[in-house]
Parts: C-alpha cells; structure tokens; sequence
C-alpha cells in the first residue's frame, strides 16, 4: 500500500488507511486496532505522502525519511522508542538525518516518524520502491 492512501488523523492515536470515500468524508481503518471509523471532512487529516521533515536547506519527504531509518536498521524496528527521552530521540533522528532543522522539526514530530516507522514496519508497508517502480510504469 502506497503512503497516499495512509492517513494520519488530528486527535486519533497511531495510522489510519483509507478504505473509501463517502459524501461527508471517508471511512478509515486504525493500523492499530483494525477498527473502522467515518472521517467527516472537516477533521484534520494527513496524508502521509505529503509531509515532509525541515532540514537546513530543503524539506525531505517523509517518505526518503521512512527509507533511511529502513537502511540504518537494516528493515528492522527502531531500537529507540517514541517513548525514549527527548536526548536519545534527538541524537536517533539526528543519526537519519544529520541536517535536520531542530528550531522547526520538534521532538514530538521525531517520536510521530520513529512510532509510524514501527507501525508501517509491523504492516510490512514500507517498500516504497515497489511503489515508485509501479507509478513511474503508470506513466
């Protein structure tokens, strides 16, 4: 499954995928508990295609961040949980991405990639490649 259809919602713990659209808004499925909820359209969602992290002179997709920790860990879990302290996240994330603006990127966003990372990972949803490789065909 391809980030665009992982969502993040405002207020709802862990990752959500989009199993269909409605007129009011969709229905999403929790990655944490299989559980089904309908998403109005006027809650705070994310789509995680579209976030990216603020380095000191570009911001890099979420996605290029998702595949470095997949590198570093060798397609394992992080050894660092999103519950570690503030110094070992920092010192974690600064490991990924050595250039990371750390006045914009707060160390509740780095414990949101690091706990979507073991998320996906625990889904097997982290092969980008695949799904780069298929779009480009699309094309």
């Amino acid at each position: 499954m391809s980030l665009e259809k992982v969502l993040a919602i405002s207020g709802k713990p862990g990752l959500y995928k989009l199993i269909t659209q409605t007129r009011g808004g969709f229905i999403a499925e929790s990655l944490l508990d299989n559980k089904r909820l309908s998403v109005n359209i006027h809650q705070n969602v994310s789509v995680l295609s579209e976030i990216a992290i603020y380095t000191l002179t570009e911001e890099v997709p979420l996605r290029e961040v998702l595949t470095k920790i997949k590198e570093k860990e060798n397609s394992n879990v992080t050894p660092v949980s999103h519950k570690d302290s503030k110094d070992a996240l920092e010192e974690y994330f600064f490991e990924i991405l050595p250039d990371y603006d750390e006045e914009r990127v707060y160390v509740s966003d780095i414990k949101k990639v690091i706990q979507w990372y073991n998320l996906l990972h625990k889904h097997d949803m982290l092969d980008f490649e695949v799904e780069a490789a298929v779009s480009d065909e699309e094309e």
